[in-house]
């Protein structure tokens, strides 16, 4: 598992051309709340029924409300054959680092 800070996947979305697969893993209110542009929602309790949703073959970028959970997704992934980056700090921090009008809870 890598760690990306959300600076560095500003940079990615920034200079790159290259799709990245986003994972979110909150609960369906959660990701009503706020969340990245074009992440899939599976929420962590369904993962393993739903990871057939998900390109094994493309890196995939985990995100949760502060780290934890996206590090446990991470973890199981990567045992499956993922290859993952946990967003360091979560939407939380994303919210508060760069994308400064998105909702906080």
């Amino acid at each position: 598992m890598r760690h990306w800070t959300p600076q560095e996947l500003d940079e990615y979305f920034s200079n790159t051309q290259q799709p990245l697969q986003i994972l979110d893993v909150r609960e369906p209110w959660e990701y009503d709340i706020a969340h990245i542009e074009g992440s899939t929602l599976i929420p962590l309790g369904k993962l393993v029924q739903e990871m057939d949703k998900l390109n094994p073959s493309q890196d995939l970028l985990v995100v949760c409300h502060h780290g934890i959970r996206s590090a446990h997704a991470c973890y199981f992934l990567e045992r499956n054959g993922f290859q993952t980056i946990n967003l360091t700090g979560g939407i939380a921090r994303w919210a508060k680092e760069i994308d400064l009008d998105m909702p906080l809870y």
